[in-house]
């Protein structure tokens, strides 16, 4: 595997001065194709570098926008199947929750009530800064109204496990950056709608029950199912019985609940029931799925490992929809819409950073709560403006943000782990 990465850089390099010979000469049939090789090739080559491989999935995302600029219809449909189907959407965007989910624990929450202070400081900066930065940039820069609401979208989500990661590197407080994250996702089905209401209902129609259900479908959903597994995994095997009954009960109501949704007499039901009853279903399809996948995981015990690399391809499949959906938007607006991003991004680090300081928070708690805020759920950005059918639109903020948090959150952790804070507190127990 290593010769064959490293293989692909000699690729890569190839395919460079190729592109460089064809723009020279304007022959976009050389250095189109050429292109494409050389952004996948550099992906799989990362892989032979150990200083760069961190940054593997970082040049996937990359990939999959410039394959989907130079060839946008090769990713918005497979013969008559539209890529962008709704449904299939939301499944990709519940599975890369449900692998991020995956690495979270109910131990989790449990951080509020150790660091109650920097938790209430890390969720107020969450919901505050950026979605008001978001909104001050739609008036700097002037976007088209629906590209606007985007990134007013990219700033109302939850934070990302991305946040923790990058915490962890930094060696920061883990524990608050944690906990922030689990509180965020789970007052975010109340919060991003109120936000998204508020600053961007000018902009696109925001619909506030809607998205909530949306919400709690594309997160909560695959999360809760994940932290079922976490649970099953502390309560020992002769404690199965009542999950395996629950399972059971509740697959026989999801499918009744569906069969039901389908029926003519549901349908002259009141929108709002309607919701309710869809939201159900998918609630109660946490239980199943939840059990179903703790069952799988002991025939296959490296299942919990491979998760993260499920949501990692959840993602480089709706980055290259959305890219391939916007492009003609992209090439009008792109490059202004990366310094709105980069500069949305930063603000979030510096806001969180010094207002945590301000409230009194350590600096390596500090740290965390900068990373809470500068590093958004752009996966579930991603589902709610597929969801709104405005993927090419709405979904480009979150397309455009999400590499480049990626990349910035790297390099921001890589700096504080070698200047380690003065006064951090000694280390939390690792979790079991």
């Amino acid at each position: 595997m290593l010769a064959f990465r490293k293989l692909c850089l000699g690729v890569a390099a190839a395919s460079f001065l190729v592109v460089l010979a064809g723009l020279a000469l304007g022959y976009s049939a050389l250095w189109s194709p050429a292109a494409a090789l050389a952004a996948v090739a550099l992906a799989i080559g990362l892989g032979a570098v150990p200083s760069l491989k961190g940054y593997q999935f970082t040049a996937w995302i990359v990939a999959a926008v410039v394959a989907a600029m130079l060839y946008p219809n090769a990713f918005l449909k497979v013969g008559d199947f539209d890529l962008r189907n709704k449904w299939l959407i939301l499944l990709v965007i519940q599975t890369v929750m449900f692998g991020m989910g995956t690495q979270m624990s109910l131990h989790d929450f449990s951080g509020v009530v150790k660091t109650p202070r920097g938790v209430l400081v890390g969720i107020v900066c969450h919901f505050s800064v950026m979605p008001l930065v978001g909104f001050a940039l739609t008036k700097l820069f002037a976007f088209p109204p629906e590209i606007a609401a985007g990134i007013i979208l990219i700033g109302s989500c939850s934070s990302g496990l991305a946040s923790n990661v990058m915490a962890y590197l930094a060696r920061s407080n883990l524990v608050l950056s944690v906990t922030v994250t689990a509180i965020t996702t789970l007052v975010a089905p109340f919060m991003t709608p109120l936000l998204m209401k508020l600053l961007a209902g000018t902009l696109v129609e925001v619909k506030f029950l809607n998205m909530m259900i949306e919400i709690i479908k594309i997160v909560i959903v695959p999360i809760a199912a994940a932290l079922i597994h976490d649970h099953l995994k502390h309560v020992g095997p002769g404690r199965y019985r009542p999950w395996i009954a629950a399972q059971l009960g509740a697959a026989a109501v999801v499918v009744g609940i569906f069969l039901a949704h389908d029926s003519a007499t549901v349908a002259a039901w009141p929108a709002n029931a309607q919701l309710a009853l869809e939201l159900a279903g998918f609630l109660l399809a946490s239980i199943p799925v939840g059990v179903a996948y703790h069952q799988l995981t002991r025939l296959l015990p490296k299942l919990d490992a491979w998760m993260p690399r499920f949501s990692m391809a959840g993602i480089v499949y709706f980055t290259t929809v959305t890219t391939a959906a916007g492009r003609d938007n992209l090439l009008k607006v792109g490059a202004l819409l990366f310094v709105a991003s980069v500069i949305h991004n930063a603000a979030g680090y510096f806001f969180g950073y010094w207002l945590s300081r301000a409230a009194g928070l350590d600096k390596s708690s500090a740290r965390s709560v900068a990373f809470e805020v500068g590093l958004q759920n752009g996966g579930m950005a991603s589902g709610l403006a597929g969801a709104m059918g405005k993927l090419g639109t709405v979904g480009l903020a979150p397309a455009i943000f999400s590499p480049w948090m990626n990349i910035s959150g790297s390099i921001l952790a890589n700096f504080w782990h070698k200047r380690p804070p003065d006064d951090a507190p000694p280390p939390a127990p690792e979790r079991s």
